[in-house]
């Protein structure tokens, strides 16, 4: 039970998998809300439902850059080739090129580690 005037903790979620919803793989969108079953997320201001065993939930906001491996997959990625990686600050997405342990953003200039 929620009382008023008390902020409920926030929690983050992004894709695990391939799955039909107007979500970017690599993303973290911020959780509505959450079951066993489902996640409710918001993206650009509108409440998406996703099956809960296709999304990882974190009370963290992401701080290490996300790697995204698009070979076989249904979504490209946008030119970027078959491996990306996102920014955790600002989602930007950058071509990956070997094996580094950090990477600075171009967008944001920030410099934060590869998961």
């Amino acid at each position: 039970m929620t009382t008023i005037g008390t902020a409920l903790p926030i929690q983050w979620a992004r894709l695990r998998s391939e799955y039909d919803a107007p979500l970017r793989r690599g993303a973290w969108y911020r959780v509505l809300s959450v079951s066993q079953f489902e996640v409710v997320v918001d993206v650009h201001q509108r409440p998406v439902l996703v099956a809960r065993p296709y999304v990882d939930v974190s009370s963290t906001p992401p701080a290490c850059w996300t790697i995204i491996d698009v070979r076989g997959s249904a979504r490209a990625g946008g030119g970027l080739g078959s491996r990306y990686a996102v920014c955790p600050s600002c989602r930007e997405r950058v071509p990956l090129a070997g094996q580094p342990s950090t990477l600075r953003c171009r967008r944001c200039k920030g410099v934060f580690p590869v998961e």
